[in-house]
């Protein structure tokens, strides 16, 4: 059997040329530093329709030429448009356990007399992860009267909006174990459950492009960037993790995803195992 015909764009609703892809290619590059290999091609044509038609655009020439442009307002909707927004509460709950166990019990120690922590959720998506780490530390008594904040970031603004409300289908909900189900409120009649406000007051969401200059100037006790790298050349990982190691503490605690690794990346952090990595003194 021979290989399975290239697929044709320019027979579509939207034609859209491999000159088109390319040009989405490297504005995408130059504006998230993420690398859209030709795989996503579908999933990119399928997203930035949505947008033509918004535009009342006719083909992807028109939409290329749009946000070619230095300053156009249209960036914020094509980044928002091309990012993967998947994530979970309690996603890869090891980290949590982790958490919970052993860095949150150092620091009641190692930060016992400012009695504050600083905690960063770098590709916050639509919340879950900085909501299950609030909940974490909501359950452990001893920092209940502890100055601990999180800072919650995301490229894509609208997801960020999203997570500000702080409300999610019931199902979502399901998997979180029943310890941590006393910080949501559930509304049966429209099959939702809500952040409960006390979790929510440690939260702070903002959105940012990790690429750019960070307004904070930390230094942060733990760093959560998971599932974000995996999109970035090797050089733009070695750049974002060096940024990260300079913004924690001393000893400060990094969490990646389950496909990532900062073998041969870089050497500012060691591996404690299971994709959690503690900055090198």
């Amino acid at each position: 059997m021979g290989l399975a015909a290239r697929e044709d764009f320019s027979e579509r609703e939207f034609p859209m040329s491999d000159a088109n892809f390319v040009q989405i290619k490297n504005i995408a590059y130059s504006l998230t530093g993420i690398n859209l290999s030709n795989h996503k091609k579908n999933m990119v044509y399928g997203r930035l329709t949505r947008r033509l038609r918004r535009l009342s655009m006719n083909d992807f020439n028109q939409y290329c030429e749009l946000i070619s442009q230095e300053k156009c307002e249209e960036h914020v909707e094509f980044v928002n448009a091309i990012t993967t927004n998947l994530t979970s509460f309690f996603r890869e709950s090891h980290h949590f356990e982790y958490l919970a166990n052993s860095v949150l019990p150092e620091l009641y120690v190692k930060n016992k007399t400012t009695k504050k922590i600083r905690i960063w959720s770098a590709g916050c998506s639509t919340g879950e992860e900085p909501y299950s780490i609030a909940m974490v530390v909501k359950s452990l008594a001893m920092f209940n009267a502890w100055d601990v904040k999180i800072l919650a970031t995301d490229l894509d603004s609208s997801v960020v909006d999203r997570a500000k409300i702080g409300v999610y289908p019931t199902e979502r909900a399901e998997a979180i174990e029943a310890r941590y189900r006393q910080y949501l409120s559930v509304n049966s009649r429209e099959n939702v459950v809500r952040v409960k406000d006390p979790v929510r007051a440690r939260i702070t969401f903002k959105n940012l492009n990790l690429l750019s200059s960070w307004p904070m100037k930390g230094p942060f006790d733990i760093i959560f960037c998971r599932n974000v790298v995996i999109y970035f050349d090797a050089e733009t990982q070695r750049k974002l993790f060096d940024r990260y190691a300079d913004i924690l503490r001393s000893d400060g605690h990094l969490f990646i995803g389950h496909s990532e690794s900062l073998h041969n990346i870089t050497k500012r952090f060691t591996s404690l195992g299971r994709t959690i990595y503690q900055r090198v003194s």
